[in-house]
């Protein structure tokens, strides 16, 4: 029997994030993106009407902060689970999303691999509540496993093609001083935004790229990528070279 999809609603007022999250959601073979709200009005008339398993969650939205939404009756009706996005990292905000049972708590600027991880684990334990119909303490302990662990993917190079790398490499190597964003390594590189992003994170990912933020509007700062100063001063020339020696 083929095994059923999981309806994801997106719940984020940046019209570019929201759409770089549903790309990630479609990619997996077990869920889809049903709406994207950009308000909290939007996402309780979407909860409302589509009831949705998994809502990616947002705080700061034009209309209030998500994080009212977790003890909302209506999640409670709709038996929605959440996975919670925002730059807020003050505790008060993250212990009432864990108090409401929110499946994660994500902090912005989002590392992809780590959302991806998130989707992953939400995915089995919804197929896991679905196959167990009455539970041992084992099961009992598996559910709970799989939502506090921070998984590691088996394989963090998976879907990484050499040539691609080098050519993002190169932009940086050639201007090691630069920062940059997405859209620059977008038009630089030719790759596609979701592609470019996949290929950032896995350099910040093996120490060839550090991040650095730029803060605008509260909620949204721009993830900005420069090569990490390690990484600059073994690709200058004479870097490796012996004391005495000169390349």
């Amino acid at each position: 029997m083929q095994p059923e999809f999981i309806d994801v609603l997106i719940v984020e007022d940046e019209r570019e994030l929201a759409q770089l999250h549903a790309e990630l959601v479609n990619s997996h073979p077990r869920l889809r993106v049903t709406g994207i709200a950009s308000s909290l009005a939007q996402a309780l008339q979407t909860l409302r009407d589509l009831r949705p398993q998994l809502i990616l969650l947002d705080n700061y939205l034009p209309d209030g902060k998500g994080i009212t939404l977790v003890s909302h009756p209506l999640l409670k009706e709709a038996n929605s689970s959440v996975i919670f996005i925002t730059a807020a990292s003050d505790m008060n905000t993250c212990s009432q999303a864990i108090r409401h049972g929110a499946f994660d708590y994500i902090l912005k600027p989002i590392a992809w691999k780590r959302l991806a991880q998130s989707l992953e684990r939400f995915v089995q334990f919804a197929d896991q509540q679905r196959e167990w119909k009455f539970v041992d303490q084992q099961n009992v302990d598996s559910l709970y496993q799989l939502q506090a662990r921070n998984a590691r993917l088996e394989n963090g190079s998976k879907g990484i093609e050499e040539k691609t790398l080098a050519r993002v490499r190169n932009l940086f190597i050639a201007h090691d001083q630069h920062c940059f964003s997405v859209d620059e390594v977008v038009s630089a590189t030719g790759l596609s935004k979701t592609t470019a992003r996949r290929y950032l994170e896995h350099c910040v990912e093996t120490g060839f790229l550090e991040v650095e933020m730029l803060y605008g509007k509260i909620g949204h700062p721009r993830r900005l990528y420069r090569q990490a100063r390690r990484a600059a001063a073994e690709d200058r020339p004479g870097a490796n070279a012996l004391p005495g020696q000169h390349q």
